[in-house]
């Protein structure tokens, strides 16, 4: 994938919030408590309560306690709650998590606009929901609980049920046709051992935790489309074949019988797979994929995760232009899947389309470029069930964050891929997943529909 998200807390946030107090809880991205002093959780990091729907350190808000109490003997609720079980399109009938942490980069972005009506578009950016990306293990730890935690935070004060999308993100061999977004982990067994152990397996015990709430998993992008047509011309894809198969049976497995999780696997984009032979190919290996995982249940696909394709474009066709691909746009790739996927015996098929950076064409001259495009603009916003006549269409939903890079531009860098340094790549570029502010707001000024 050419994106690797490294969330960072920006000190706009910690300066947002209104305490008196200093406590852990901030360098956290929470705040203090001010008035509560009932426990709701514990972890390693401290005492949790909740008011005004945010999670906080009740620290600062406990009292001395009476000569004939003793304090160690505190009674700490875990999570508790009546099992959620998805009935349906997973992303219906819940309000969507808003990411703190992206809010606090926007903060930090909005701070360095000039232009007052850029600047009020960029503020709206914070209203909308947008995927956590697991991307490393040391990420996974540090936010995966964090969220469902604070997820759990609003559905506790809202009384409404709370949706948190995630991305993993972290198989062996990552990203084994890109340069840009490599992973952590290599193509072997002992590193397919600790994708088992140190990640699949952490996910799976924070999930089983947090069951009272919604969750939709998006699954390892660009892994499988690999497959389908990167094996004979990549050795690193040849390499890592075995891995992907494998971690993608056992995680199937393990977050597929979660009542309360809906998983998504990764198909690319319409000019990835939308040629009739890929396409043929695909319905093969997703079937085997998803089979090989029972008695784990997939929901359906995940497309233009990260990509620029449009949804709709009306003025390609099957031609020249689009070197003959007959889905010259998502919405027709997507209808040409749901056909592909339902004749190949596959029993749940639906999909959720990546709206973050397709509201308008890019400057891109081939549809094959993915590196931070000039002209890119925000599109669709992150909504259940969008378009009328297409049941099968869950969601749009905002799985890349805009503004967080695609791929550095330099070329002395370790990671640099040459596609970050195309014509209609925007330079200068950071590092993959390090917030672009150029790139954000070229997003937020061609958003489609305005902002």
């Amino acid at each position: 994938m050419k994106a690797s998200v490294v969330f960072t807390v920006v000190s706009v946030l910690i300066a947002k919030i209104a305490s008196a107090d200093s406590c852990w809880s901030q360098d956290l991205g929470y705040p203090c408590c001010q008035s509560t002093v009932d426990v709701r959780y514990t972890d390693k990091d401290g005492l949790w309560g909740v008011e005004n729907g945010n999670w906080c350190d009740t620290t600062t808000t406990t009292t001395t306690t009476s000569d004939n109490t003793d304090s160690d003997d505190t009674t700490v609720a875990a999570p508790s709650g009546t099992q959620f079980v998805h009935s349906g399109n997973p992303f219906a009938g819940h309000e969507f998590f808003i990411n703190p942490y992206y809010t606090a980069e926007v903060d930090a972005a909005i701070a360095q606009i000039s232009n007052s009506e850029l600047a009020a578009k960029a503020e709206k950016m914070k209203e909308y929901s947008n995927a956590i990306w697991l991307d490393s293990l040391k990420n996974m730890n540090d936010w995966l609980e964090k969220n469902l935690k604070g997820a759990l935070a609003q559905q506790t004060s809202s009384g409404k049920t709370v949706l948190t999308v995630f991305v993993v993100y972290d198989l062996p061999g990552r990203d084994c046709h890109a340069l840009a977004s490599n992973g952590e982990l290599l193509a072997n067994e002992s590193d397919m051992e600790r994708y088992k152990s140190e990640y699949i397996d952490i996910i799976e015990g924070h999930l089983k935790t947090y069951n009272s709430q919604p969750v939709v998993l998006i699954i390892e992008p660009d892994s499988l489309a690999n497959m389908v047509t990167n094996i004979e011309s990549t050795p690193a894809c040849a390499d890592s074949q075995k891995y992907y198969f494998d971690g993608h049976a056992y995680l199937i497995q393990k977050f597929g019988v979660l009542k309360h999780v809906a998983m998504y696997l990764d198909i690319g984009h319409a000019f990835w797979l939308g040629w009739d032979d890929n396409r043929e190919k695909a319905s093969k290996v997703y079937s085997e994929v998803i089979a090989s995982g029972a008695p784990g249940e997939v929901r359906g696909f995940a497309d233009n995760v990260a990509n620029y394709t449009p949804w709709e474009d009306p003025s390609l066709s099957r031609g020249p232009e689009t070197e003959w691909n007959p889905c010259p746009d998502e919405k027709r790739y997507l209808e040409a899947m749901y056909q592909d996927f339902t004749a190949a015996g596959i029993k749940s098929v639906y999909f959720v389309s990546d709206t973050s950076r397709n509201g308008k064409k890019t400057d891109r001259k081939h549809p094959g470029e993915w590196c931070n495009q000039t002209g890119v603009g925000i599109g669709a916003r992150p909504q259940a069930s969008p378009i009328s006549g297409m049941e099968y269409l869950d969601a749009f939903y905002w799985v890349k964050p805009l503004g967080e890079s695609d791929g550095t531009s330099d070329e002395s860098a370790e990671r640099y891929d040459g596609y970050c340094g195309h014509e209609t790549a925007m330079k200068p570029a950071p590092e993959a997943g390090q917030w672009f502010q150029a790139h954000f707001e070229e997003g937020i000024k061609n958003a489609n529909p305005p902002l």
